[in-house]
């Protein structure tokens, strides 16, 4: 058998199980298969989150009978939220209105003395339109009475006021249907409202569609 002969033999034996070029290349595929795996596991990862069972308003203590339990991809922002794992939180309330069926971020709770924002109710005689929800932002307007028997002209109290609740009522003789509106006003603006309510001024509720959430 010639010298070329040979060396084609040598060029065609099949690698050796022992080869380190067959191991390193069986490795990678391995590490390949195992990253692929993980990936996608990490893509269908969800976590179990609080969320809101129903409309929670401003100063409303959290429980479980308000809250249900979702699972979401929340990734880098789960730290933002409350998950079951870490229970329903303690001795919180609202301090912005969470709606239904919307998780629960931490910075929407807070402790009780933290409240700036008191809700007043106020009798409003005339309808309100469809928009005027919980959440939405209102203006309050406010007439105090003059010495002819009348009211002055009308002032702007409470520019874009959020509404906490709205419920049906009536007047004390039965006959006009009123509606009860729950502003949420700020402790700096309080004295004027309790002071126009107890002099009888006129005061107005507008739904303002321009105004910020």
């Amino acid at each position: 058998m010639s010298q070329k002969a040979t060396i084609g033999s040598a060029r065609l034996k099949r690698p050796s199980w022992r080869d380190p070029r067959l191991v390193v290349g069986i490795l990678l595929v391995l590490v390949s298969v195992a990253g692929v795996i993980l990936l996608l596991r990490s893509a269908d990862q969800t976590t179990e989150v609080f969320a809101a069972g129903g409309s929670i308003a401003v100063g409303q203590k959290l429980t479980v009978e308000n809250l249900i339990v979702v699972n979401v991809k929340l990734g880098a922002v789960e730290t933002h939220y409350f998950t079951v794992e870490g229970g329903v939180p303690e001795n919180l309330v609202a301090i912005q209105r969470i709606a239904k069926n919307e998780l629960i971020p931490r910075e929407s709770l807070g402790r009780l003395d933290s409240l700036n924002r008191k809700p007043v109710s106020i009798d409003v005689a005339d309808a309100l339109p469809d928009q005027a929800v919980p959440g939405a932002r209102v203006d309050v307007w406010v007439a105090l009475p003059d010495d002819r028997n009348g009211f002055s002209e009308p002032e702007l109290l409470l520019p874009s006021a959020e509404i906490a609740a709205i419920t049906q009522g009536t007047s004390s003789l039965g006959a006009q249907r009123t509606v009860q509106v729950m502003i949420l006003v700020p402790d700096e603006k309080m004295p004027a409202l309790l002071g126009a309510q107890a002099n009888k001024a006129n005061i107005a509720v507008v739904w303002n569609p321009g105004a910020a959430q």
